[in-house]
């Protein structure tokens, strides 16, 4: 049974040093989302939600590379640069840690294939008995996760759904949920409603307000796509016929 509040093992907050910000109505420093970092709080499984461009992709990115992740993804112990693409968000957070985790990795669904192919350089072991770059996107995810995502590790994860069908993301959360139980933390920017329905977590949406908590059956993704499902053919002759009226 998942409690009703999930702890913070390793990062309990994130705070914006805004003092230190030279050109606040830059970018990011102007998205709403990181205007509002007010000593964010975190817990053992953290969601940032929103639209394209609402900034939950930078302020992760921008958590990871804080924490000291390369910018590309992999673990603390990777250096490499494809393209610098990073934002200078992560020079400007201020990262309540508790302690230090024994493992942990960043991934992000665009650049995977870069992590893979600086595992298949430096040939570190411990990824499966294939190489990453031999097994679909999907396979090659899973496969991370089920043999390099150890106990009392922080794990980043930008649009993990990215690699995943429906039946992969319910594998997803079953190995979020037993290394949740071995002490591990995750942080997840998803737009996809199984991925975001781990029990006990907190959601944060990300819009044109800032960045508040929501529940899960009041996330924009969820009432959509129930929405949907529940009729589809009225969902989409609506949608079309707008899309029609639209075009006149």
């Amino acid at each position: 049974m998942t409690p009703d509040r999930l702890e913070p093992p390793f990062l309990r907050s994130v705070l914006l040093m805004r003092e230190r910000i030279e050109k606040p109505n830059v970018y990011p420093f102007s998205l709403p989302a990181v205007q509002a970092l007010d000593g964010l709080e975190l817990s053992a499984v953290t969601y940032f939600i929103g639209e394209n461009g609402s900034g939950k992709s930078t302020l992760l990115e921008a958590i990871a590379v804080a924490f000291g992740f390369n910018a590309e993804g992999g673990t603390v112990n990777f250096s490499f640069s494809t393209r610098r693409s990073e934002s200078d968000l992560h020079r400007y957070l201020r990262l309540a840690r508790t302690r230090r985790p024994r493992a942990g990795f960043f991934l992000r669904a665009e650049s995977f294939f870069n992590v893979a192919s600086e595992i298949e350089r430096l040939g570190v072991t411990g990824y499966g008995d294939r190489s990453l770059h031999e097994q679909s996107h999907g396979e090659s995810f899973m496969a991370l996760v089920n043999h390099r995502f150890e106990p009392n590790g922080l794990y980043i994860l930008d649009e993990p759904e990215a690699a995943l069908s429906p039946s992969r993301q319910l594998s997803l959360l079953i190995a979020i949920h037993a290394l949740v139980e071995q002490g591990c933390q995750f942080l997840i920017a998803t737009h996809a409603p199984i991925v975001l329905a781990y029990p006990g977590a907190t959601i944060y949406q990300l819009d044109e307000s800032g960045i508040a908590p929501v529940s899960y059956d009041d996330t924009e993704h969820v009432r959509l796509t129930r929405d949907f499902l529940q009729d589809r053919e009225r969902f989409l002759r609506r949608l079309l016929v707008a899309k029609v009226d639209l075009e006149k």
